[in-house]
């Protein structure tokens, strides 16, 4: 059974219960992307009809300061951008204003149906998982890009609602590569549920447990004695780090991930 076909429901209430729950929490990568335009709000509805009420989706800046919810720097593979804006290359999301970009197809590329589909603000992307009761795993795209969004985000989060108790405890986490970027967004809200990607060698994993409460690494990248060390320290909430695998292959069963001792999967 392929890990993305496992629902939610069976893999265990929360990104905290642990491997002893069960299968591993299976998070929808960008959404259903397997079903609609990746990073939609089809994606999220997608998500949600199919059992998973855990979403991953990515953050970047508009030119005029407003967050919005794509996976690429730019807008070139998954809008109409090039023929809406033909004098704009390389169209780089940070070259335009959410205005702008609200003008751009972001689901015909992906079929007919989704054609007029809108790449999300982050506000609107939040209102529809509280919709949906959904939870969100979010990661802070190339922040380099875009210097001060960590506190940009917070304070987005914050008017939104995401940064109540309920958000925090078990509807929220805020990941990043950029290590300095994740330090920054517990800096800023310390309630926040927040995670690296990637794996760093077993001797520098003290350093992490003082900002965040998972590591995410590469499916590929995982041995056994890695996630043992991940395991015996605990985070800045109390709780033992756990560890969630993206770029989890198609025949990577989700008795196999559990079996690896994971919290979960981002497929």
């Amino acid at each position: 059974m392929a890990v993305a076909a496992v629902p939610l429901s069976v893999a265990g209430a929360g990104p905290w219960s642990g491997a002893g729950a069960g299968l591993p929490l299976v998070i929808a990568h960008r959404g259903a992307s397997r079903y609609a335009p990746e990073n939609t709000l089809a994606a999220v509805d997608a998500a949600y009809r199919r059992g998973f009420l855990w979403v991953e989706n990515d953050v970047q800046r508009t030119k005029d300061g407003q967050l919005v919810v794509l996976h690429d720097t730019t807008l070139r593979r998954t809008t109409d951008v090039e023929r809406v804006f033909p004098g704009r290359a390389p169209w780089r999301v940070r070259d335009f204003t959410a205005a702008e970009i609200a003008r751009l197809d972001a689901g015909s590329w992906f079929g007919p149906r989704f054609a007029g589909e809108r790449v999300p603000t982050l506000a609107a992307y939040l209102s529809r998982l509280d919709h949906n009761g959904q939870r969100l795993l979010l990661e802070i795209k190339s922040p380099r890009v875009y210097p001060g969004i960590e506190a940009d985000l917070v304070g987005e989060l914050r008017r939104r609602g995401w940064l109540d108790r309920t958000h925090t405890g078990s509807r929220l986490v805020v990941q990043s590569f950029c290590v300095r970027c994740v330090k920054a967004v517990h800096e800023l809200a310390p309630q926040v549920r927040t995670g690296i990607l990637g794996s760093p060698p077993v001797a520098g994993l003290t350093r992490f447990a003082r900002f965040v409460d998972e590591i995410n690494p590469r499916m590929s990248a995982l041995s056994s004695r890695w996630i043992a060390a991940v395991h015996r320290l605990r985070g800045p909430h109390g709780r033992p780090l756990e560890v969630y695998a993206w770029d989890v292959g198609k025949n990577t069963g989700a008795r196999e991930a559990r079996d690896r001792g994971i919290e979960g999967v981002i497929a």
